[in-house]
Order: structure tokens, then sequence, then C-alpha cells
């Protein structure tokens, strides 16, 4: 896949892959990992479409600098600007996890109108089932102490080991140990990072977005769930409760998945991908 970069307005970068021709489909993929989760899905996806894989802000080969607020808001401005100037003002769009809230944020404040949206496992307007994450913002927050961004760096490295990444999927799958491996790859000793990633700890709502129970009704472009049926830090029940709301939604459950589900079942994933936004 081609490496790019998109710069936008206030300088920050998003570093991006792509491949394919076609219309543009840009995924965003979940916390702490990188563009590489979504791989798995370029094979099925790319005969149809031009498939544009970004690194989220503070992830990957993007923007880490401390100099940027790193609130929803603000990822949802830069998704949305990155979204409209790779794939055209109506674009095909979707995310997991972090991805998947920082662009539910941009569409729900009219920063983004997609021509279609996939929204993949997060926890939408539920309370975070991932005590992991609670972890990590609470740790990622003394990042802002003098002589601690350094210390923390390294400790995140051994606290998110690549060997816990076969229990984020169903089958075990060998690959993911890869992914954890190379989304921590630069973390040791990122100093730069560390205080990035305490502004975003401390600014990311910890509260549920409730609010978007009433956001819902206005979001009047087509959205497909496309859900894991054993991801336990996001139960099915977050997306039929969306479901009901959603004025032109549908759901759509991939068996045997789990977390990274792009993982456990690639093929059936960029189908389901592929048959709603082709």
């Amino acid at each position: 896949m081609k490496l790019r970069l998109y710069h936008h307005p206030d300088g920050a970068r998003i570093a991006y892959r792509e491949q394919g021709t076609g219309p543009g489909l840009v995924l965003w993929h979940s916390a702490l990992l990188t563009h590489r989760e979504l791989t798995p899905l370029v094979e099925g996806l790319t005969h149809r479409f031009r498939v544009v894989l970004p690194d989220l802000p503070l992830h990957g080969d993007s923007e880490d600098r401390p100099r940027h607020p790193y609130t929803l808001d603000w990822l949802a401005e830069v998704a949305a600007a990155f979204c409209r100037d790779v794939a055209g003002p109506r674009p095909l769009t979707g995310g997991h996890g972090l991805g998947a809230e920082v662009l539910l944020r941009a569409v729900e404040t009219e920063q983004l109108r997609p021509g279609a949206l996939v929204l993949m496992p997060s926890r939408m307007h539920r309370p975070a089932a991932d005590p992991g994450w609670d972890r990590w913002r609470a740790a990622a927050r003394l990042g802002a102490l003098p002589g601690a961004d350094r210390v923390l760096m390294h400790g995140a490295r051994l606290a998110l080991r690549p060997s816990r990444a076969a229990k984020l999927t169903v089958r075990g799958e060998p690959g993911a140990e890869d992914l954890l491996r190379h989304a921590l790859a630069d973390v040791g000793g990122n100093a730069n990072l560390a205080r990035s990633w305490a502004t975003l700890a401390r600014r990311w709502p910890a509260a549920p977005r409730r609010e978007l129970l009433d956001a819902y009704p206005r979001i009047d472009v087509p959205v497909l769930l496309l859900w894991a049926d054993r991801d336990e830090r996001h139960p099915l029940a977050t997306a039929e409760e969306a479901l009901d709301l959603l004025p032109d939604a549908q759901l759509r459950v991939v068996p045997s998945t789990g977390y990274l589900m792009a993982y456990d079942d690639p093929v059936g994933v960029a189908r389901e991908i592929a048959a709603f936004a082709g």
C-alpha cells in the first residue's frame, strides 16, 4: 500500500495508506492500534474501492506533537476534513472503536455527511465496558508530570505485550501479535507522545454520551452497524438500541468474531462492507 500524508490547516499531519481504484472508502482503526488493524480487509475491498487506511492522530505515523488539543471535537474536525480531502464531499467511510466514535461525532455535528457510514463495535452512547481503557486513561494522565513521560512510555510497551493481542480475537489469530508489536514499536521513550496522550486522557469524555440518543434520529445518512457477536467490550445491545433510533440503518452481525473482527473473519467483514457501501 502506498504511504501518503495529509496536512490539516492547523499543521496536524495524518499518515495514510491507500490501494485499489474506484470510489474512496476511508476506514479508521481503534484505540492504541494503527491502520494495520484493518489491512486484512483490503484484499476483499480493492476490487470495488480505493481503500484508504489512515492512522488516527497519536497513532502510527500520524500527528503526536503536544501542541494540539486532542479533544473529541478536534479529532472529529480533522477526520472530517481528511475524509473530504481524500474521498470527496460525500465519502464512504467507517470506523472501529475510537475511530467509530470520532466519525460519529463528525456526523452528529454535521462536519461530515458521508455517502455511507459503517460503524463497527464501539461504546456509542453507552458507558465504556473495557476496564483496560479506563486503566490506560488513568496511567496516560501521568505523562504530563515532569520526568514521568519517558518512564511511562517504556512502561506502556511492557504492559501492552504482543502476546495479549491474541486474546482480542476469537480464533487466536497469530497476526494479531504483529499488529500490537507494530503499533507500539516507536512508543518507548517518546516524550512527545506521552504528553499528548496525557492531554487526550484528560479531555476524552469519561461519561457515556447519552446525548447521542437524541442525535441519532437526525443522522439521515445510510448507516451500517457491523457488529461482532463475541466482543465483550461492545455488547450487541448497543447496536440494537441505536438501530431503533437511526432513520436509515441496518444491523449485520459477523459470527464467531471478537474485538479484532477484521482478523477473525476478514472475508465476512469485507463482504458486508462491500455489499453496503457499493
